[in-house]
Protein backbone atom coordinates (compact mmCIF):
# COMPACT_ATOMS: atom_id res chain seq x y z
CA UNK A 1 0.00 0.00 0.00
CA UNK A 2 1.64 3.58 -1.11
CA UNK A 3 2.24 5.96 1.53
CA UNK A 4 -0.34 8.59 2.42
CA UNK A 5 0.83 12.17 0.91
CA UNK A 6 -0.08 14.63 3.17
CA UNK A 7 0.05 17.57 1.87
CA UNK A 8 -1.37 17.05 -1.48
CA UNK A 9 -4.67 15.46 0.47
CA UNK A 10 -4.33 18.45 2.71
CA UNK A 11 -4.96 20.75 -0.64
CA UNK A 12 -7.10 18.41 -1.97
CA UNK A 13 -9.42 18.67 0.61
CA UNK A 14 -9.79 21.91 1.13
CA UNK A 15 -11.08 22.86 -1.96
CA UNK A 16 -13.26 19.97 -1.77
CA UNK A 17 -14.79 21.26 1.22
CA UNK A 18 -15.26 24.35 -0.36
CA UNK A 19 -16.86 23.10 -2.88
CA UNK A 20 -18.97 20.96 -0.85
CA UNK A 21 -20.59 24.39 1.03
CA UNK A 22 -20.84 26.05 -2.62
CA UNK A 23 -23.39 22.95 -3.20
CA UNK A 24 -25.64 23.34 -0.51
CA UNK A 25 -24.95 27.56 -0.49
CA UNK A 26 -26.28 27.01 -3.90
CA UNK A 27 -29.97 25.94 -2.81
CA UNK A 28 -30.47 29.94 -2.04
CA UNK A 29 -28.89 31.12 -5.66
CA UNK A 30 -30.48 32.78 -7.77
CA UNK A 31 -33.84 31.89 -7.00
CA UNK A 32 -36.84 33.48 -7.77
CA UNK A 33 -39.35 30.63 -6.77
CA UNK A 34 -40.84 31.69 -2.93
CA UNK A 35 -41.55 27.78 -2.43
CA UNK A 36 -37.61 26.78 -2.70
CA UNK A 37 -35.73 24.72 -4.85
CA UNK A 38 -37.83 21.70 -4.37
CA UNK A 39 -41.03 22.55 -5.16
CA UNK A 40 -41.14 22.00 -9.11
CA UNK A 41 -39.17 19.83 -11.20
CA UNK A 42 -38.78 23.15 -13.31
CA UNK A 43 -36.86 24.89 -10.46
CA UNK A 44 -34.98 21.94 -8.99
CA UNK A 45 -33.96 20.19 -12.26
CA UNK A 46 -33.71 22.86 -14.54
CA UNK A 47 -32.54 25.87 -12.29
CA UNK A 48 -35.72 27.78 -13.06
CA UNK A 49 -34.59 27.78 -16.86
CA UNK A 50 -32.94 31.13 -16.18
CA UNK A 51 -29.31 30.77 -16.95
CA UNK A 52 -27.60 32.94 -18.97
CA UNK A 53 -25.20 32.51 -21.51
CA UNK A 54 -22.22 32.64 -18.83
CA UNK A 55 -23.41 30.51 -16.71
CA UNK A 56 -24.50 27.81 -19.08
CA UNK A 57 -21.14 27.77 -20.83
CA UNK A 58 -19.45 26.76 -17.73
CA UNK A 59 -22.18 24.09 -16.84
CA UNK A 60 -22.67 22.23 -20.35
CA UNK A 61 -18.40 22.16 -21.11
CA UNK A 62 -18.73 21.11 -16.82
CA UNK A 63 -21.56 18.03 -17.98
CA UNK A 64 -19.48 17.60 -20.97
CA UNK A 65 -16.25 17.48 -20.55
CA UNK A 66 -16.18 15.31 -17.70
CA UNK A 67 -13.25 13.78 -14.82
CA UNK A 68 -13.28 10.76 -16.90
CA UNK A 69 -12.41 12.89 -19.77
CA UNK A 70 -9.53 14.38 -18.43
CA UNK A 71 -8.16 10.47 -17.05
CA UNK A 72 -9.53 8.40 -20.02
CA UNK A 73 -8.75 10.66 -23.21
CA UNK A 74 -4.67 10.52 -21.80
CA UNK A 75 -5.43 6.95 -21.15
CA UNK A 76 -6.27 5.73 -24.48
CA UNK A 77 -3.66 8.07 -26.13
CA UNK A 78 -0.69 6.83 -24.04
CA UNK A 79 -2.35 3.64 -25.67
CA UNK A 80 -3.18 3.38 -29.20
CA UNK A 81 -1.34 7.15 -29.87
CA UNK A 82 -3.17 9.40 -32.11
CA UNK A 83 -6.57 7.65 -32.76
CA UNK A 84 -7.15 8.26 -29.05
CA UNK A 85 -7.59 12.08 -30.69
CA UNK A 86 -10.73 10.78 -32.35
CA UNK A 87 -12.46 13.06 -29.70
CA UNK A 88 -10.89 16.86 -30.89
CA UNK A 89 -13.16 16.26 -34.20
CA UNK A 90 -15.97 15.11 -32.36
CA UNK A 91 -15.88 17.87 -29.88
CA UNK A 92 -15.41 20.49 -33.30
CA UNK A 93 -18.56 18.55 -35.60
CA UNK A 94 -20.77 18.62 -32.43
CA UNK A 95 -21.04 22.68 -31.99
CA UNK A 96 -22.34 23.52 -35.83
CA UNK A 97 -25.06 20.64 -34.72
CA UNK A 98 -25.63 22.51 -31.30
CA UNK A 99 -25.72 25.93 -33.30
CA UNK A 100 -28.48 24.64 -35.75
CA UNK A 101 -30.54 22.11 -33.41
CA UNK A 102 -30.69 22.66 -29.94
CA UNK A 103 -32.23 26.71 -29.90
CA UNK A 104 -34.94 24.91 -32.12
CA UNK A 105 -35.37 22.20 -29.31
CA UNK A 106 -35.35 24.37 -26.97
CA UNK A 107 -37.82 26.85 -28.25
CA UNK A 108 -40.40 23.50 -28.70
CA UNK A 109 -39.29 22.23 -24.88
CA UNK A 110 -40.23 25.60 -23.73
CA UNK A 111 -43.55 26.63 -24.97
CA UNK A 112 -44.79 23.21 -24.39
CA UNK A 113 -43.08 23.31 -20.77
CA UNK A 114 -41.21 19.95 -21.78
CA UNK A 115 -38.09 18.94 -19.31
CA UNK A 116 -36.66 16.13 -20.81
CA UNK A 117 -36.26 14.95 -24.16
CA UNK A 118 -38.43 12.44 -23.85
CA UNK A 119 -41.22 15.14 -22.92
CA UNK A 120 -40.86 16.76 -26.34
CA UNK A 121 -40.83 13.42 -27.75
CA UNK A 122 -43.96 12.57 -26.74
CA UNK A 123 -45.35 16.00 -26.60
CA UNK A 124 -44.55 15.98 -30.92
CA UNK A 125 -45.31 12.19 -31.48
CA UNK A 126 -48.22 11.58 -28.83
CA UNK A 127 -46.69 8.05 -28.33
CA UNK A 128 -46.08 6.73 -25.07
CA UNK A 129 -43.82 3.70 -26.94
CA UNK A 130 -41.87 6.67 -28.03
CA UNK A 131 -41.37 8.59 -24.90
CA UNK A 132 -40.62 5.36 -22.68
CA UNK A 133 -38.18 4.63 -25.72
CA UNK A 134 -36.21 7.80 -24.94
CA UNK A 135 -36.54 7.55 -21.91
CA UNK A 136 -35.55 4.30 -20.65
CA UNK A 137 -32.24 4.37 -23.18
CA UNK A 138 -31.40 8.07 -21.66
CA UNK A 139 -31.37 5.70 -17.86
CA UNK A 140 -28.78 2.96 -19.21
CA UNK A 141 -26.59 4.93 -20.84
CA UNK A 142 -26.23 7.55 -17.62
CA UNK A 143 -26.04 4.92 -15.47
CA UNK A 144 -22.68 3.80 -17.05
CA UNK A 145 -21.58 6.96 -17.12
CA UNK A 146 -22.25 8.31 -13.69
CA UNK A 147 -19.89 5.28 -12.57
CA UNK A 148 -17.27 6.63 -14.87
CA UNK A 149 -17.24 9.80 -13.04
CA UNK A 150 -15.77 7.78 -9.66
CA UNK A 151 -13.60 5.76 -11.95
CA UNK A 152 -12.11 9.26 -12.08
CA UNK A 153 -12.22 10.45 -8.79
CA UNK A 154 -10.85 6.71 -7.53
CA UNK A 155 -7.90 7.04 -9.39
CA UNK A 156 -6.82 10.14 -7.86
CA UNK A 157 -7.30 9.40 -4.31
CA UNK A 158 -5.63 6.53 -4.89
CA UNK A 159 -2.56 8.43 -6.49
CA UNK A 160 -2.99 10.70 -2.95
CA UNK A 161 -2.48 7.12 -1.15
CA UNK A 162 -6.21 6.68 -0.14
CA UNK A 163 -7.69 2.85 -1.08
CA UNK A 164 -10.62 1.08 -0.45
CA UNK A 165 -14.03 2.32 -1.24
CA UNK A 166 -14.66 4.41 2.11
CA UNK A 167 -13.14 7.56 0.80
CA UNK A 168 -15.18 6.81 -2.52
CA UNK A 169 -18.29 6.75 -0.35
CA UNK A 170 -17.98 9.85 1.42
CA UNK A 171 -17.12 11.89 -1.32
CA UNK A 172 -20.55 10.74 -2.97
CA UNK A 173 -22.61 11.04 -0.12
CA UNK A 174 -21.67 14.64 -0.08
CA UNK A 175 -22.49 15.01 -3.31
CA UNK A 176 -26.02 13.21 -2.88
CA UNK A 177 -26.85 15.13 -0.30
CA UNK A 178 -25.86 18.47 -1.95
CA UNK A 179 -27.76 17.55 -5.02
CA UNK A 180 -30.59 16.43 -3.52
CA UNK A 181 -30.96 19.76 -1.50
CA UNK A 182 -29.98 22.55 -4.66
CA UNK A 183 -30.84 20.62 -7.38
CA UNK A 184 -28.82 21.75 -10.76
CA UNK A 185 -27.84 25.10 -9.07
CA UNK A 186 -25.54 23.08 -7.19
CA UNK A 187 -23.09 21.70 -10.12
CA UNK A 188 -23.91 25.24 -11.97
CA UNK A 189 -22.32 26.92 -9.45
CA UNK A 190 -19.41 24.58 -8.42
CA UNK A 191 -18.79 24.48 -12.12
CA UNK A 192 -17.35 27.79 -12.20
CA UNK A 193 -14.64 26.55 -9.75
CA UNK A 194 -14.17 23.21 -11.42
CA UNK A 195 -13.17 24.82 -14.87
CA UNK A 196 -10.93 27.24 -13.80
CA UNK A 197 -9.15 24.95 -11.64
CA UNK A 198 -8.80 22.42 -13.98
CA UNK A 199 -7.51 25.37 -17.17
CA UNK A 200 -4.75 26.01 -14.23
CA UNK A 201 -3.66 22.32 -14.15
CA UNK A 202 -3.56 21.97 -18.00
CA UNK A 203 -1.89 24.82 -18.86
CA UNK A 204 0.41 24.60 -16.20
CA UNK A 205 1.10 20.97 -17.21
CA UNK A 206 1.27 21.67 -21.12
CA UNK A 207 3.71 24.32 -20.18
CA UNK A 208 5.82 22.81 -17.39
CA UNK A 209 6.12 19.03 -17.85
CA UNK A 210 7.59 19.31 -21.80
CA UNK A 211 10.08 21.87 -20.17
CA UNK A 212 11.10 18.74 -17.84
CA UNK A 213 11.02 16.74 -20.78
CA UNK A 214 13.22 18.70 -22.71
CA UNK A 215 10.40 19.97 -25.00
CA UNK A 216 7.84 18.88 -27.09
CA UNK A 217 10.49 17.28 -29.68
CA UNK A 218 11.79 15.05 -27.33
CA UNK A 219 8.22 14.07 -26.03
CA UNK A 220 6.91 13.20 -29.58
CA UNK A 221 10.02 11.43 -30.36
CA UNK A 222 10.07 9.50 -26.87
CA UNK A 223 6.53 8.34 -27.72
CA UNK A 224 6.94 7.86 -31.19
CA UNK A 225 9.89 5.38 -29.76
CA UNK A 226 7.79 4.17 -27.19
CA UNK A 227 4.58 3.12 -30.02
CA UNK A 228 7.61 1.32 -32.53
CA UNK A 229 8.67 -0.83 -29.97
CA UNK A 230 4.80 -2.52 -29.47
CA UNK A 231 5.16 -3.45 -33.14
CA UNK A 232 3.93 -0.05 -35.29
CA UNK A 233 0.41 -0.74 -34.61
CA UNK A 234 0.24 2.62 -32.80
CA UNK A 235 1.78 5.74 -33.06
CA UNK A 236 1.68 9.83 -33.02
CA UNK A 237 0.37 9.54 -36.55
CA UNK A 238 -2.88 7.70 -37.43
CA UNK A 239 -2.42 4.62 -39.23
CA UNK A 240 -3.94 4.34 -43.45
CA UNK A 241 -6.45 1.55 -41.89
CA UNK A 242 -7.78 3.92 -38.37
CA UNK A 243 -8.67 7.06 -41.08
CA UNK A 244 -11.97 5.84 -41.30
CA UNK A 245 -13.09 4.27 -37.95
CA UNK A 246 -11.32 7.05 -36.45
CA UNK A 247 -13.54 9.93 -38.58
CA UNK A 248 -16.47 7.50 -38.13
CA UNK A 249 -16.36 7.42 -34.50
CA UNK A 250 -15.98 11.66 -34.51
CA UNK A 251 -18.82 11.76 -36.45
CA UNK A 252 -21.14 9.32 -34.56
CA UNK A 253 -19.82 10.76 -31.34
CA UNK A 254 -20.81 14.18 -31.86
CA UNK A 255 -24.46 13.38 -33.18
CA UNK A 256 -24.71 11.28 -29.95
CA UNK A 257 -23.18 13.65 -27.97
CA UNK A 258 -26.13 16.07 -27.04
CA UNK A 259 -28.72 13.05 -26.59
CA UNK A 260 -27.73 12.35 -23.56
CA UNK A 261 -29.65 13.54 -20.55
CA UNK A 262 -27.02 15.42 -18.91
CA UNK A 263 -26.22 17.74 -21.80
CA UNK A 264 -29.84 18.02 -22.77
CA UNK A 265 -30.48 19.41 -19.67
CA UNK A 266 -27.85 21.97 -19.87
CA UNK A 267 -29.52 23.05 -22.90
CA UNK A 268 -32.51 23.29 -21.56
CA UNK A 269 -31.93 25.04 -18.32
CA UNK A 270 -31.00 28.17 -20.08
CA UNK A 271 -33.29 31.01 -20.11
CA UNK A 272 -33.21 31.55 -24.07
CA UNK A 273 -32.65 29.90 -27.82
CA UNK A 274 -30.13 32.57 -28.04
CA UNK A 275 -28.42 31.79 -24.70
CA UNK A 276 -27.66 28.06 -26.65
CA UNK A 277 -26.85 29.54 -29.94
CA UNK A 278 -23.50 31.76 -28.08
CA UNK A 279 -22.44 28.52 -26.09
CA UNK A 280 -22.63 26.97 -29.62
CA UNK A 281 -19.93 30.09 -30.43
CA UNK A 282 -17.79 29.70 -27.28
CA UNK A 283 -17.77 26.42 -26.10
CA UNK A 284 -15.43 25.36 -28.74
CA UNK A 285 -13.01 27.17 -26.43
CA UNK A 286 -13.44 23.70 -24.21
CA UNK A 287 -12.18 21.59 -27.24
CA UNK A 288 -8.67 23.38 -27.07
CA UNK A 289 -8.35 22.79 -23.71
CA UNK A 290 -9.31 18.73 -24.52
CA UNK A 291 -6.53 18.84 -27.43
CA UNK A 292 -3.67 19.86 -24.57
CA UNK A 293 -5.85 17.23 -21.93
CA UNK A 294 -4.89 14.45 -25.01
CA UNK A 295 -1.03 15.78 -24.78
CA UNK A 296 -0.52 14.58 -21.59
CA UNK A 297 -0.69 10.75 -23.19
CA UNK A 298 2.35 11.59 -25.23
CA UNK A 299 3.68 13.58 -22.17
CA UNK A 300 3.13 10.22 -20.05
CA UNK A 301 4.89 8.18 -22.57
CA UNK A 302 8.12 10.20 -22.58
CA UNK A 303 8.56 10.81 -18.82
CA UNK A 304 8.44 6.55 -18.44
CA UNK A 305 4.97 6.01 -16.77
CA UNK A 306 3.99 2.49 -16.44
CA UNK A 307 0.71 1.96 -15.12
CA UNK A 308 -0.88 -1.28 -13.75
CA UNK A 309 -4.11 0.43 -15.47
CA UNK A 310 -3.99 2.90 -18.21
CA UNK A 311 -6.13 4.72 -16.64
CA UNK A 312 -3.36 6.20 -13.82
CA UNK A 313 -0.76 7.71 -16.15
CA UNK A 314 -2.21 11.11 -15.26
CA UNK A 315 -2.18 11.22 -11.61
CA UNK A 316 0.98 9.08 -12.11
CA UNK A 317 2.58 12.00 -14.57
CA UNK A 318 1.38 14.58 -11.76
CA UNK A 319 3.04 13.11 -8.74
CA UNK A 320 6.38 12.05 -10.96
CA UNK A 321 6.50 15.87 -12.06
CA UNK A 322 4.38 18.37 -9.80
CA UNK A 323 5.16 19.39 -6.63
CA UNK A 324 3.40 17.50 -4.03
CA UNK A 325 1.00 20.78 -3.13
CA UNK A 326 -0.10 21.29 -6.69
CA UNK A 327 -0.90 17.58 -7.63
CA UNK A 328 -3.07 17.88 -4.83
CA UNK A 329 -4.46 20.90 -6.73
CA UNK A 330 -4.82 19.09 -9.89
CA UNK A 331 -6.42 16.23 -7.84
CA UNK A 332 -8.84 18.54 -6.59
CA UNK A 333 -10.05 19.69 -10.06
CA UNK A 334 -10.20 16.38 -11.38
CA UNK A 335 -12.56 15.10 -8.40
CA UNK A 336 -14.75 18.24 -8.35
CA UNK A 337 -14.79 17.29 -12.33
CA UNK A 338 -16.01 14.11 -11.51
CA UNK A 339 -18.88 15.80 -9.43
CA UNK A 340 -19.99 18.42 -11.57
CA UNK A 341 -21.41 15.92 -14.46
CA UNK A 342 -22.57 13.15 -11.65
CA UNK A 343 -24.74 15.70 -10.46
CA UNK A 344 -26.26 16.34 -13.76
CA UNK A 345 -26.12 13.14 -15.26
CA UNK A 346 -28.09 11.90 -12.28
CA UNK A 347 -30.61 15.04 -12.29
CA UNK A 348 -31.32 14.49 -16.16
CA UNK A 349 -31.87 10.33 -15.24
CA UNK A 350 -34.04 10.92 -12.43
CA UNK A 351 -36.06 13.83 -14.45
CA UNK A 352 -36.67 11.02 -17.26
CA UNK A 353 -37.72 8.38 -14.52
CA UNK A 354 -40.02 10.82 -12.69
CA UNK A 355 -41.82 12.77 -15.62
CA UNK A 356 -41.60 9.30 -18.24
CA UNK A 357 -41.80 6.39 -16.39
CA UNK A 358 -43.01 6.76 -13.08
CA UNK A 359 -45.86 9.29 -14.02
CA UNK A 360 -47.35 8.03 -16.75
CA UNK A 361 -46.99 4.35 -15.65
CA UNK A 362 -47.44 4.57 -12.19
CA UNK A 363 -49.00 7.81 -10.60
CA UNK A 364 -50.56 9.84 -13.77
CA UNK A 365 -51.96 12.42 -11.11
CA UNK A 366 -48.30 13.36 -9.63
CA UNK A 367 -48.32 16.99 -8.27
CA UNK A 368 -45.76 19.18 -9.53
CA UNK A 369 -44.35 19.04 -5.95
CA UNK A 370 -44.57 15.42 -6.04
CA UNK A 371 -42.70 14.94 -9.69
CA UNK A 372 -39.90 17.36 -7.98
CA UNK A 373 -40.26 14.95 -4.55
CA UNK A 374 -39.59 11.83 -6.37
CA UNK A 375 -37.00 12.97 -8.76
CA UNK A 376 -34.89 14.07 -5.98
CA UNK A 377 -35.24 10.46 -4.19
CA UNK A 378 -34.63 9.01 -7.40
CA UNK A 379 -31.35 11.33 -7.88
CA UNK A 380 -30.28 9.49 -4.63
CA UNK A 381 -30.48 6.33 -6.20
CA UNK A 382 -29.28 6.56 -8.96
CA UNK A 383 -26.07 7.53 -7.36
CA UNK A 384 -26.11 4.67 -4.88
CA UNK A 385 -26.41 2.41 -8.10
CA UNK A 386 -23.97 4.14 -9.72
CA UNK A 387 -21.67 3.66 -6.76
CA UNK A 388 -22.63 -0.03 -6.36
CA UNK A 389 -21.68 -0.35 -9.88
CA UNK A 390 -17.88 0.60 -8.98
CA UNK A 391 -17.43 -0.77 -5.54
CA UNK A 392 -19.36 -4.75 -7.02
CA UNK A 393 -18.56 -4.85 -10.47
CA UNK A 394 -15.19 -4.93 -12.10
CA UNK A 395 -14.24 -1.59 -13.53
CA UNK A 396 -14.35 -2.75 -17.12
CA UNK A 397 -18.28 -3.80 -17.09
CA UNK A 398 -18.82 -0.06 -16.48
CA UNK A 399 -16.30 1.24 -19.30
CA UNK A 400 -17.55 -1.71 -21.97
CA UNK A 401 -21.67 -0.47 -21.17
CA UNK A 402 -20.44 3.44 -21.82
CA UNK A 403 -19.39 2.21 -25.28
CA UNK A 404 -22.56 0.86 -25.70
CA UNK A 405 -24.28 4.28 -24.40
CA UNK A 406 -23.11 6.14 -27.29
CA UNK A 407 -24.40 3.42 -29.56
CA UNK A 408 -28.22 3.79 -28.05
CA UNK A 409 -28.44 7.00 -28.05
CA UNK A 410 -28.08 7.85 -31.58
CA UNK A 411 -30.62 5.96 -31.86
CA UNK A 412 -33.14 8.41 -29.84
CA UNK A 413 -31.64 10.79 -32.30
CA UNK A 414 -34.57 10.66 -35.38
CA UNK A 415 -37.01 10.66 -32.82
CA UNK A 416 -35.61 13.84 -31.08
CA UNK A 417 -34.33 15.71 -34.57
CA UNK A 418 -36.39 14.76 -37.04
CA UNK A 419 -39.65 16.19 -35.26
CA UNK A 420 -38.05 19.48 -35.11
CA UNK A 421 -37.29 20.00 -39.27
CA UNK A 422 -39.47 17.31 -41.13
CA UNK A 423 -43.28 18.08 -41.03
CA UNK A 424 -44.15 14.84 -41.53
CA UNK A 425 -42.83 11.21 -39.81
CA UNK A 426 -44.01 8.01 -39.06
CA UNK A 427 -44.55 7.11 -35.54
CA UNK A 428 -44.01 3.68 -35.97
CA UNK A 429 -41.52 3.64 -38.15
CA UNK A 430 -39.28 5.87 -35.16
CA UNK A 431 -40.08 3.11 -32.65
CA UNK A 432 -39.18 0.17 -34.74
CA UNK A 433 -36.38 2.01 -36.13
CA UNK A 434 -35.36 2.61 -32.63
CA UNK A 435 -35.75 -0.90 -31.42
CA UNK A 436 -33.72 -2.44 -34.66
CA UNK A 437 -31.03 0.05 -34.27
CA UNK A 438 -30.34 -0.04 -30.89
CA UNK A 439 -30.78 -4.57 -30.77
CA UNK A 440 -28.57 -4.17 -33.89
CA UNK A 441 -26.00 -2.23 -32.43
CA UNK A 442 -25.64 -3.89 -29.57
CA UNK A 443 -25.32 -7.31 -31.12
CA UNK A 444 -22.71 -5.68 -33.24
CA UNK A 445 -21.14 -4.69 -30.25
CA UNK A 446 -20.66 -8.07 -28.67
CA UNK A 447 -20.31 -10.04 -31.72
CA UNK A 448 -16.58 -10.64 -31.52
CA UNK A 449 -17.25 -11.96 -28.29
CA UNK A 450 -15.47 -8.46 -26.73
CA UNK A 451 -17.33 -4.95 -26.86
CA UNK A 452 -15.57 -2.85 -29.51
CA UNK A 453 -16.57 0.86 -30.72
CA UNK A 454 -16.06 -0.07 -34.43
CA UNK A 455 -17.12 -3.01 -36.85
CA UNK A 456 -15.43 -4.30 -39.97
CA UNK A 457 -17.73 -3.86 -43.01
CA UNK A 458 -16.49 -6.39 -45.62
CA UNK A 459 -17.27 -4.55 -49.41
CA UNK A 460 -16.35 -6.08 -52.26
CA UNK A 461 -13.66 -7.84 -50.39
CA UNK A 462 -12.31 -5.01 -48.61
CA UNK A 463 -13.02 -4.47 -45.08
CA UNK A 464 -14.05 -1.33 -44.15
CA UNK A 465 -13.84 -0.37 -39.97
CA UNK A 466 -16.66 2.06 -39.50
CA UNK A 467 -17.97 3.14 -35.91
CA UNK A 468 -21.35 0.74 -35.17
CA UNK A 469 -23.38 3.58 -33.42
CA UNK A 470 -23.64 5.17 -37.24
CA UNK A 471 -24.39 1.37 -38.69
CA UNK A 472 -26.91 1.00 -36.48
CA UNK A 473 -28.18 4.16 -36.94
CA UNK A 474 -28.63 3.99 -40.79
CA UNK A 475 -30.67 1.16 -40.15
CA UNK A 476 -32.60 3.09 -37.92
CA UNK A 477 -33.13 5.78 -40.44
CA UNK A 478 -34.14 3.72 -43.42
CA UNK A 479 -36.83 1.66 -41.21
CA UNK A 480 -38.08 5.53 -40.50
CA UNK A 481 -37.86 7.17 -43.76
CA UNK A 482 -39.36 3.98 -45.68
CA UNK A 483 -42.26 3.68 -43.24
CA UNK A 484 -43.23 7.53 -43.29
CA UNK A 485 -42.94 7.15 -47.54
CA UNK A 486 -45.02 3.75 -47.72
CA UNK A 487 -47.29 5.31 -45.33
CA UNK A 488 -47.65 9.03 -45.47
CA UNK A 489 -51.08 8.86 -44.39
CA UNK A 490 -50.14 7.39 -41.06
CA UNK A 491 -47.23 10.26 -40.18
CA UNK A 492 -47.17 12.28 -37.90
CA UNK A 493 -47.85 16.23 -38.59
CA UNK A 494 -45.43 18.57 -36.49
CA UNK A 495 -46.14 21.88 -34.91
CA UNK A 496 -42.62 22.97 -34.81
CA UNK A 497 -41.24 22.47 -38.17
Amino acid sequence: MSEIKWTALSVFLFFFLLVTVLGFVASRWNSKDSKGVGSTLDEWGLGGRQFGAWITWFLVGGDFYTAYTVIAVPALVYAVGAYGFFALPYTILVYPFIYKVMPKLWQAAHERGCVTAADYVYDRYTDRRLEYAVAITGLLATMPYIALQLVGMEVVLKAMGLHGEMPLIIAFLILAFYTYSSGLRAPALIAFVKDVMIYIVVIAAVILIPIKLGGYAAVFAAASTAFASKGGATGTLLQPGQLLPFATLALGSAFAAFMYPHTMTGVLAAKNADVVRKNAIFLPAYTILLGMIALLGLMALAAGIKPENPTEVVPLLFNRIFPEWFSGFSFAAIAIGALVPAAVMSIGASSLFTRNLWKPLVNPNLTPAGEAQTAKIVSLVVKFGALACIVGLPTKFAIDLQLLGGVWMLQIFPAVVCGLFMKRVHTGGLFWGWLAGAVFGTTLAFSSGILKPVYGVVIGGETYSVYIGLLALALNLVITFAATVISPSKANQSRFA
